[in-house]
């Protein structure tokens, strides 16, 4: 896991009436944000079909994984070096999906994710998005700067997905949608304890991090929003903890970024510097993850449950005070 600059795209709404138009305006997007040269580009729901009104059947705008809107941004990670993700009606399998297509640095197709809960466009529940087969896992994707996993507008309503990729160790999740999702993002990023990238057809795309907190956005006017982040990084509670800010920044500076919310009683040790490792540094100046905090906890209340004494633990912060600054 390493240091990489994500960029995130919104649509602010504007569409045209043919997939070729509307390919035509994701490339010129697309061409604003690899100016800043980012490891990753991410861009919204359907992109290329959600204002095409003129079609017989939802058969007649879906592409093969490997069709002409994926080769074109192909052609782009290439000459970028940069991962794009790219949603996008396709046909695969005999059937139709709303999917997410992960396009490597050297533009091959790494992965694909179909939306798991594509929404009803009828009354009683028979057809979902005109046709769309819902997906039935939660893949995640090992990139050179971490784990990855996506999730798809609809989504967005049911927490298992989101849960699911925690537990199989995203540590940034793209949320790819026609609108843009308001505060449930930045819960479920507090609460999964990983990074959330929204990218929208509206107007409001956020990169926020694991604390539920937006670290930049676009609006209507700026299209392309970006910021560098580290997914070598541990969110960790203030108890016991409360000098570990102050020994980081004292011998590192800024080679590792620390962000504390006292309200949460949480902060974020981030290494930005790939020389450093937050396993190192845990090690060093001995301090445990939130996680671990909470699983020594379940652990001594499950031996109470069972009706056994609780066993003494040995975390590594020892016995230091627990609610204050002991430098």
């Amino acid at each position: 896991m390493g240091r990489a600059r994500i960029a995130t795209i919104c649509l602010a709404s504007r569409g045209y009436p043919s997939v070729e138009e509307n390919r035509r305006y994701a490339l010129k997007l697309i061409d604003e944000a690899l100016k800043v040269e980012p490891d990753l580009v991410c861009f919204p729901e359907a992109f290329t079909t959600f204002t095409v009104r003129k079609y017989r059947s939802i058969d007649d705008l879906a592409e093969e994984v490997t069709g002409p809107t994926v080769e074109a941004f192909s052609k782009k990670a290439i000459e970028y070096n940069s991962y794009i993700i790219c949603p996008i009606i396709t046909r695969h399998d005999g059937k139709i999906w709303n999917s997410a297509i992960v396009i490597g640095r050297s533009g091959e197709v790494i992965g694909v994710y179909d939306k798991v809960h594509p929404v009803t466009s009828t009354y009683d529940y028979t057809v979902f998005e005109d046709g769309v087969t819902p997906g039935g896992d939660y893949p995640v994707f090992d990139l050179d700067f971490g784990r990855i996993g996506i999730q798809i507008c609809f989504d967005i309503c049911f927490p298992e997905g989101w849960n699911e990729l925690a537990r199989r160790g995203a540590k940034m999740v793209f949320w790819v949608s026609a609108y843009n999702g308001g505060f449930p993002l930045q819960a479920y990023a507090s609460i999964n304890r990983y990074y959330i990238v929204s990218s929208v057809r509206t107007d409001r795309s956020m990169i926020i991090d694991p604390c539920g907190r937006i670290l930049a956005e676009t609006d209507s006017i700026m299209n392309v929003a970006y910021y560098d982040v580290s997914l070598d990084y541990t969110v960790c509670h203030h108890d016991f903890n409360y000098s570990i800010p102050d020994l980081i920044l004292d011998k590192y500076g800024d080679k590792v970024r620390i962000r504390s919310y006292r309200d949460d009683a949480l902060f974020i040790v981030e290494c930005m510097d790939e020389s450093i490792k937050v396993d190192d540094l845990q090690k060093e100046l001995g301090f445990e993850s939130f996680q671990q905090y909470i699983d020594r906890h379940r652990y001594a209340y499950k031996c109470i449950y069972d009706g056994r004494i609780p066993p003494p633990q040995k975390a590594t912060h020892g016995s230091r005070p627990p609610y204050q600054k002991w430098l």
